[in-house]
């Protein structure tokens, strides 16, 4: 981890969680700190190296401190981000979507600059596509084959040999074969920490054992990469495995809090909101914040512990007691208390300001242009990080 200079942070002028305007994106970067010490923590015994997933900051300050070093290694989801994080002088990065043989000539362009940029396959269609565009361009493009841990999403179920051997010769005929990687998915759905250690121990085995059905056909496979956040805490055993890629554990969020991976306090990423209104027949509080601050995503619906879209706490981001943002329209957000609680609703007043907990940290953060920085319940603007979106 690396705390190098903030080369894209502006001036805050003074500004404190009382006067930025809202709704705005709120970083708690001692909260982010210890998450990424947490994991590093945890993974240093096992040997392996972490190669954290950007897609979750999409920020270079935030990558900085992510990363080992300012050239890496890490994980995009876009090569959007490819681009952006290279032009920051990131150079080993996986590009961890199935690659489309129409954004090849992107890949090549970023390998053209230095960037040891991988992607990602898992069809002999692609595997071909890699094949010939490496021979064209007269350079290997390096590729790692998705394995199925889970039915979750993508990938060659790791016992299909056949698969696993065509697609990796059919690479090698131009392009470079540099290993196998999963994602399991599947443990956002675990309930508790013995599901999560099952998990993260099916992901570790079946790129272990697509691994060695690869070396056994005489193919190469150098990287055995595993990654999720909720697995990435709860392995005990990774032998075999070369790397980790996780991403929302630098944030976490309401998700991650619902399947037992962190705690509320662990929550680094809130959105700032300010009342605009009651409706105190329906025992609502109305805020400035609606989906198009929190996003759509309601992720702890299925979980055994709704929150809405957020947990709303004070301004210094102590959570109310089963106070949640109920609902959402477009810009209001509408705050209840939690249905089947004893509690109550606070004597919030007009202009008086919240903090929201999201239930995905990437899809919140997708909302906004930029993080306001603050430590801890200190109300000063420490500084603002510009984050970027698009493909």
């Amino acid at each position: 981890m690396t705390t190098a200079t903030l080369t894209h942070k502006t001036q805050t002028d003074g500004a404190t969680l009382s006067t930025v305007e809202t709704p705005c994106l709120i970083l708690d970067i001692d909260r982010m700190d210890r998450n990424i010490a947490r994991l590093r923590a945890h993974l240093s015994p096992m040997g392996v190296t972490l190669r954290p997933h950007l897609k979750t900051g999409k920020s270079i300050e935030v990558a900085q401190r992510l990363m080992e070093s300012p050239a890496g290694p890490a994980t995009v989801s876009t090569l959007k981000e490819a681009e952006q994080f290279a032009d920051a002088g990131v150079r080993d990065l996986i590009y961890a979507v199935g690659i489309a043989p129409d954004k090849l000539s992107r890949v090549l362009a970023l390998r053209e600059r230095g960037v040891d940029i991988a992607v990602v396959l898992d069809t002999v269609e692609q595997a071909e596509a890699v094949a010939a565009t490496s021979v064209a361009a007269g350079t290997a493009i390096p590729a790692l084959i998705e394995i199925d841990c889970d039915g979750h999403r993508s990938g060659v179920l790791p016992d299909d040999s056949a698969a696993l051997i065509a697609i990796g010769r059919a690479l090698v005929a131009g392009g470079e074969l540099r290993g196998v990687m999963t994602h399991a998915g599947g443990s956002y759905a675990a309930r508790s920490p013995e599901e999560l250690r099952r998990y993260a121990e099916a992901e570790r085995k079946s790129v272990v054992d697509a691994a060695a059905t690869l070396r056994d056909a005489g193919l190469p496979c150098p990287v055995v990469s595993v990654g999720s956040t909720p697995t990435a805490h709860f392995a005990t055993d990774l032998t075999g495995v070369t790397e980790v890629r996780a991403g929302v554990f630098v944030f976490f969020d309401l998700v991650m809090h619902g399947i037992g991976v962190c705690a509320i306090d662990d929550i680094a990423l809130s959105v700032l909101g300010t009342v605009i209104g009651f409706q105190k027949e329906k025992g609502w509080i109305l805020i400035d914040a609606g989906w198009m601050a929190m996003s759509r995503d309601r992720g702890t619906a299925r979980q055994p512990v709704d929150q809405g879209y957020g947990v709303v706490c004070t301004l210094d981001g102590t959570p109310y007691p089963d106070l949640i943002l109920a609902d959402a329209n477009q810009e209001h957000g509408i705050i209840t208390v939690r249905p089947g609680s004893d509690g109550q609703l606070p004597p919030l007043r007009i202009g008086d300001r919240v903090r929201v907990l999201p239930n995905h940290a990437c899809s919140t953060g997708a909302q906004h242009p930029a993080y306001h920085v603050v430590h801890g319940d200190d109300p000063a603007i420490a500084a603002t990080w510009p984050r970027f979106g698009g493909w």
